[in-house]
């Protein structure tokens, strides 16, 4: 779990309402309502179309705020589902000594809330928008923070992960799981050209409509790398069964090494969003209670089929 910064910005519908009339007036009567509470920001929905996203618990937000200006409006014109569009960008001033942002807002509900039910739509919409995203990415492309690399790269951060899980009794298998990892660590690593990858496909960040996908949003950790790391979202964010009906959607078709590579990613999401499910439920910071069921049923498929 990302480290929290030692205190929080006190955000408030007057805080934000004025930075926007200091730096961009001609958005700043427009109806303000809080919108979400994210690991690394707050969303702020203004008006009908908009929203304000806000930095305000971890140190590495700022930097994340503005690779998202940079980059996603060049990306968003080629994805088949609604993305958060940067439109403008505040800058750190004596009312708020941080970044932010003006971004399109993606209508529906997030998918730990509202999970996909419709597995064929669901897996035809994933598979479609991870197609288009995954292109080759320019030479000054963002690097990946820990994900993209060599998935044994990550094996001290998998085996405390793993240990305190199985210490919480938030994994009934733990050896299971390990397995999978372990297959997956052992995979030929990704040797094709980097790729552009969102990095961050966990429940919370796909929104839903009428059982399918319909947007995702938070490009906090987009980078170029292993594709990967975005496939494992097939066994996290789609209802059973559905895995392999993404597969053979997804394009090009996934070679052998990504897919057990993609599994590795995928236990390893799965138990970081039992830690924070586990977090939640304690009434720590940064705990999201509904992203427990999700995780578990991930790491259920990922060992029934690994067995």
């Amino acid at each position: 779990m990302p480290a929290m910064t030692a205190t929080r910005t006190d955000i408030t519908e007057d805080l934000v309402r004025e930075l926007l009339r200091d730096q961009h007036p001609d958005l700043a009567d427009r109806p303000l309502v809080l919108g979400a509470l994210g690991w690394d920001n707050q969303v702020w929905r203004l008006g009908d179309d908009l929203a304000v996203r806000l930095p305000w618990a971890t140190q590495s937000a700022d930097e994340l705020l503005r690779k998202e200006h940079t980059w996603v409006p060049r990306l968003a014109p080629h994805l088949p589902l609604a993305v958060p569009v940067p439109q403008r960008l505040g800058e750190p001033s004596g009312r708020f000594p941080r970044p932010w942002v003006v971004t399109t807002w993606v209508p529906g509900e997030p998918a730990d809330r509202a999970p996909a039910t419709r597995a064929g739509e669901a897996a035809e919409a994933l598979a479609g928008f991870l197609t288009a995203l995954h292109r080759p990415a320019p030479g000054d492309a963002p690097a990946g923070r820990g994900r993209g690399g060599p998935l044994a790269d990550t094996a001290e951060d998998f085996g405390r992960g793993l240990a305190s899980a199985a210490e919480l009794g938030l994994v009934g298998d733990p050896d299971a799981v390990r397995a999978v990892w372990e297959d997956a660590a052992a995979a030929p690593e990704w040797d094709g050209p980097p790729l552009w990858v969102h990095g961050d496909l966990h429940p919370a960040n796909v929104v839903t409509a009428d059982g399918s996908f319909c947007g995702v949003i938070d490009f906090g950790d987009l980078f170029a790398g292993d594709p990967a790391v975005d496939l494992a979202a097939a066994w996290i964010l789609l209802p059973d069964g559905a895995a392999d009906l993404f597969h053979r959607a997804y394009r090009p078709a996934p070679d052998p090494a990504t897919l057990r590579r993609a599994r590795g990613w995928a236990v390893g999401r799965a138990l970081a969003c039992l830690h924070i499910a586990d977090a939640g439920r304690h009434g720590r910071p940064g705990g999201k209670p509904s992203w427990g069921p999700p995780a578990g049923a991930s790491l259920r498929r990922l060992t029934d089929q690994h067995t």
